[in-house]
């Protein structure tokens, strides 16, 4: 078993403690956001950690109605620009909490009069010492280059910022409830492996809150299956993008749960017309012939974080079936270190 499949399997664990070990700290924080009411709120993050990110953002903007966006690292580690940031929030997420330029940001956003919160795995990291307010992420050691338990406990520490800082009783009951699905997804199926196996490049698809997932997939398809696949956004992906599909183009797509739902499958009905090899993973489905079933998560927003999880499985079986090692891909470590 490789140790990206041991880190799959453990997810639900790691949601589990992360949730536990945090909940006075969401609670403290969802009182303190009421009380000082942040205007805007900024992420500083890269990588997968930017991914839970862009989940973040949306979260934030479906429920609470803050603008949210994400500000370059390398504003503050090599043009040294002054931020503006009064009445912010920052947030930023990150595994190591060692990066540079993510340190530079943090600090940045700080003098920049904002109120910083990190989401770091590594508590004893620099980001997490330097941060105004911490959550640890406590997925545990990760030895695999492909972040999965990690990634999903990012995912799901800003899915619990929000629900107490709105006061979402329906999502935090669903979290609470998200740790025995996060076990050892099912296999991955051999229709499936063989369909990305096959596939020399691919588009990934997600709309609203499963745009953070399509790019997290896409990532893990470069990193463990050495796969050209770009991340769009359903409602994007017509505006030029789709004049490259040709028949056997390989299209997979994280259908959302919500009210983007029916937007996606027109979208798909029109990369099917135009040949291409379309695959749907979706939560509360059944495994199927171009269809690979994840786990009801019980709240739309949540959909995102089984459907990766179940992703993960996916995308190592496929890497193993190509004849790479997902846990030390060629070109990449761990830790990556960027100023």
């Amino acid at each position: 078993m490789t140790h990206m499949a041991e880190e799959i399997a453990e997810s639900g664990a790691a949601v589990e403690r992360c949730l536990s070990q945090n909940e006075a700290v969401f609670a403290a924080l969802g009182q303190r956001l009421r009380a000082c009411e942040p205007a805007v709120v900024v992420t500083n993050a890269r990588g997968s950690s930017d991914h839970c990110a862009l989940y973040l953002k949306y979260l934030v903007e479906i429920r609470l109605g803050l603008p949210c966006a994400s500000i370059g690292p390398s504003i503050a580690s090599l043009y040294r620009a002054p931020m503006k940031l009064s009445r912010a929030l920052a947030v930023s997420i990150s595994q190591s909490g060692r990066s540079p330029d993510i340190l530079a940001g943090q600090a940045a956003a700080r003098a920049g009069g904002a109120l910083t919160l990190a989401f770091v795995n590594d508590a004893a990291s620099p980001l997490a010492a330097e941060a105004g307010a911490l959550v640890r992420l406590s997925a545990g050691a990760e030895r695999s280059v492909a972040a999965t338990k990690s990634m999903i406990a990012g995912l799901v520490a800003g899915a619990a910022l929000v629900a107490s800082w709105g006061g979402d009783e329906a999502m935090a009951t669903a979290l609470r409830r998200l740790p025995e699905k996060l076990g050892a997804p099912r296999p991955a199926p051999a229709a499936l492996v063989n369909a990305i196996a096959q596939a020399r490049q691919a588009f990934v698809l997600g709309r609203g809150s499963t745009f953070a997932i399509a790019a997290e997939a896409a990532l893990k398809l470069k990193e463990t299956c050495a796969l050209h696949a770009e991340a769009y956004s359903a409602a994007e992906v017509m505006h030029g993008p789709a004049e490259i599909v040709r028949p056997g183009f390989l299209v997979l797509a994280f259908r959302p749960s919500d009210e983007a739902a029916e937007g996606f499958d027109a979208a798909l009905g029109r990369f099917s017309a135009l040949g291409a090899r379309v695959v749907v993973v979706e939560a509360g489905a059944q495994d199927g012939e171009d269809r690979l079933g994840a786990e009801d998560a019980g709240h739309p927003l949540l959909a995102p974080i089984t459907m990766v999880h179940r992703f993960y499985g996916l995308a190592e079986a496929t890497a193993r079936a190509l004849g790479r090692d997902p846990d030390r891909p060629a070109n990449l470590r761990k830790v990556t270190e960027t100023r």
